[in-house]
């Protein structure tokens, strides 16, 4: 195996089914130490069991590899901070973390309760900050790190019914491509997959042929990528019954309006002109948007 995690420890949230339950066993198959994190509800985050994730570390266990369970919620940081702890305690360091866990409480925006929104948030986004803040200082001092957030296609390009998901979807793409920024001069590289599987988050959305395609494992695959020594950083992988891409946020070169101009009716009417996509390109910060705009001013000044 070229790819392989000998001498590397890894957390994996929400790992006591689905996607997570994969990416353990597989990362656990090459060579990992785990950590199983799963609080064990519910679909929409209700009630609390063990079970999955003890299963989980008996199999990595039963396979020659070595695995603890714990049942932090994500949400909770002091939940969080424990499991750590107790990686740090047992192995002594962590290199990879993978924010995995998640719940739905899908509903049309108009007949949502604010609290399920709010709840959908604290678990994608805020427990994906959670578990980042407990891992990044020790990252950082080992002068290493691998960590994979989850995102959707739900939150890239919305899906109906999924205000809460797909907001804190892309929310987690902005967390990753500051902490790129941040964690680069420590060799912390930061990622996101955009998954598409057949587990219980879509067991009752799509038909059973379809689901077959759609094994866990295909998406794992692509995720194991995302966690290597070798693994690129910004990178936004889509995967889904054996497809890959990446997805990228581009911006048009735009045009250059003077201050005599600059008024909503020149705006439109050189709309086709300003969202030309000829020219477009990913930019690597916020700042290069701001040099991008002055540079075209002050070649305009200069004439």
């Amino acid at each position: 195996m070229s790819i392989n995690f000998e001498g590397r420890v890894a957390i994996v949230t929400g790992a006591g089914n689905g996607l997570g339950r994969s990416h353990a066993l597989a990362l656990a198959e090459r060579g990992a130490k785990l950590v199983v994190n799963d609080l064990g509800g519910a679909r929409d985050g209700t009630g609390a069991s063990s079970d999955a994730a003890m299963e989980v570390v008996a199999l990595i266990e039963s396979a020659g590899g070595e695995a603890f369970a714990h049942g932090a919620n994500v949400a909770k940081f002091d939940e969080v901070q424990d499991m750590v702890n107790q990686a740090m305690e047992k192995w002594g360091r962590v290199d990879i973390l993978i924010n995995n866990a998640g719940i739905l409480r899908d509903k049309s925006f108009s007949k949502m309760d604010l609290a399920d929104f709010q709840l959908v948030m604290d678990v994608h986004l805020m427990g994906s900050v959670n578990c980042t803040k407990a891992v990044w200082e020790i990252m950082r001092e080992q002068n290493y790190g691998r960590i994979l957030m989850t995102t959707s296609a739900s939150g890239m390009y919305g899906n109906f019914g999924q205000t809460n998901y797909g907001a804190a979807k892309m929310a987690v793409l902005g967390f990753m491509n500051t902490l790129v920024l941040e964690g680069g001069k420590n060799n912390i590289h930061v990622n996101a997959l955009a998954p598409t599987a057949g587990t219980r988050m879509t067991e009752d959305l799509l038909p059973a042929a379809v689901l077959d395609l759609m094994t866990a494992e295909s998406v794992t695959a692509g995720a194991l990528v995302l966690c290597d020594e070798s693994a690129p950083t910004r990178t936004i992988l889509c995967a889904g019954a054996g497809g890959y891409a990446t997805a990228n946020m581009y911006e048009t070169d735009g045009i250059f309006v003077p201050k005599e101009s600059q008024n909503p009716d020149e705006i439109v009417s050189r709309w086709d002109e300003l969202s030309d996509t000829a020219g477009h390109r990913a930019l690597e910060s916020g700042g290069k948007q701001t040099e991008k705009f002055v540079m075209k001013a002050m070649a305009a000044l200069q004439g």
